[in-house]
């Protein structure tokens, strides 16, 4: 069973019941136990265990976790310290070091988490070496569940859709109180065409800072 062990439990029973949810969990068993799956099951849900419901200022949303060996550990774009650095986080950090003249060093975005910023990818899990593997198993329903909550919260969150299939995100975000910043995603493949220069993270900070909410230290 998977637990989160703080106000997301609450808000995410009775989605764990539905019958989608439990055919989700039976394919998870089986994966887990005949291939190596990632991140470790214990990671699952690590966006939320270390963003809670109420705490969330700002939504960072990816697609499917990291699929090489030692990267995905349940936050999106992130990765554990020790290992190389993706090219799309390699580009999120040049643009941090464009926009607020920040340097990074840690690959490893925890304590963007533990400040507020829910890491969320759309897809939880994957197969080693092969992404999207665990596409249209159930999980986009659940994460759509989880945007969903955040729109009817009072208290308002910056969500931040980079990408195509983030932006396809959109249409859930419907109330006027929260903001939302889209553009380009910072892959290599994309991020000449608009990420650089976008200068997202001062862009949160101003809007938190104007609704009497403390920034993120980037």
């Amino acid at each position: 069973m998977l637990e989160i062990n703080n106000n997301w439990d609450d808000l995410l029973k009775e989605e764990m019941k539905k019958e989608y949810f439990q055919k989700l969990l039976s394919f998870l068993n089986d994966e887990y136990n005949s291939k190596t799956i990632f991140p470790e099951y214990k990671n699952i849900l690590n966006a939320l265990k270390l963003t809670d419901y109420n705490n969330v200022k700002v939504l960072i949303l990816g697609q499917d976790p990291y699929h090489g060996v030692g990267e995905a550990h349940g936050l999106s774009f992130s990765v554990m310290n020790k290992q190389k650095r993706p090219p799309s986080l390699n580009n999120i950090f040049k643009e941090l070091k464009n926009d607020l003249w920040i340097t990074r060093v840690n690959n490893n975005l925890s304590d963007w988490a533990n400040q507020g910023v829910l890491l969320l990818n759309a897809i939880l899990t994957v197969e080693m070496d092969k992404p999207l593997s665990h596409k249209n198993k159930g999980w986009e329903i659940f994460t759509d569940k989880i945007i969903t909550l955040l729109n009817e919260r009072e208290k308002p969150v910056i969500f931040v859709l980079w990408g195509n299939y983030a932006k396809g995100k959109k249409p859930l975000i419907t109330n006027e109180r929260h903001i939302i910043i889209e553009g380009v995603h910072p892959s290599p493949l994309s991020a000449s065409r608009g990420f650089h220069g976008s200068k997202p993270f001062s862009k949160i900070n101003k809007y938190l800072q104007s609704n009497n909410i403390n920034p993120i230290k980037w």
